[in-house]
């Protein structure tokens, strides 16, 4: 396979933004993302440089990883935040230990089946795992309970569900909510 897996530079905001822009796009979008590509649209270029900075380099809240195609184009990002233990998520939920809290996973449909989002997520929690301050005791994500391809990939990968689920958002079916997994500590 051709592509890197490397992490985003700061500068590399516009193509974060226009991979974000092509995953919001994408017909997964209602169940995979907390955010609608009108939302994100109009955000100005100052939001999308400070995010991109925030997840790029030594920036202590995370990291943007991107599979690079041999021309430049950008494939697939998974980001990674760190949660502190004491604060709250973007849910309103208390953070009960230091963790890693994978968000934005996305492949481009043309490259999705040919191992990038393993390897994006090999990356990520590589990245995790060496973390020394804070030392992360697990990775966690959620997924939509109507999303069953991503969820499928998640428990492949590893990831189990922890029981804890959350309201799926605004416009979002009564019955739809974001089931929470995670993958220990090895």
């Amino acid at each position: 396979m051709d592509h890197v897996i490397r992490p985003v530079r700061a500068d590399e905001w516009r193509k974060a933004k226009e991979l974000r822009m092509a995953g919001l796009a994408d017909p997964a979008a209602p169940v995979a993302f907390l955010e609608t590509a009108e939302e994100a649209a109009v955000r100005p270029d100052s939001f999308w440089e400070e995010r991109t900075a925030g997840v790029s380099g030594d920036a202590p809240g995370g990291r943007q990883f991107v599979a690079e195609g041999p021309d430049g184009t950008w494939a697939g990002s998974v980001v990674v935040l760190v949660e502190q233990a004491g604060n709250v998520d973007f849910f309103g939920l208390d953070i009960e230990a230091a963790q890693g809290h994978l968000v934005g996973v996305f492949v481009r449909p043309e490259f999705r089946g040919v191992g990038l989002t393993e390897r994006l997520f090999e990356a990520a929690l590589e990245w995790a795992w060496a973390l020394e301050r804070p030392r992360l005791e697990r990775v966690r994500l959620y997924v939509h309970n109507q999303n069953e391809r991503a969820e499928g990939f998640y428990r492949k990968f590893g990831f189990v569900r922890t029981g804890k689920t959350v309201p799926a958002g605004a416009g979002q079916p009564a019955a739809a909510y974001e089931v929470e997994m995670e993958f220990p500590r090895p």
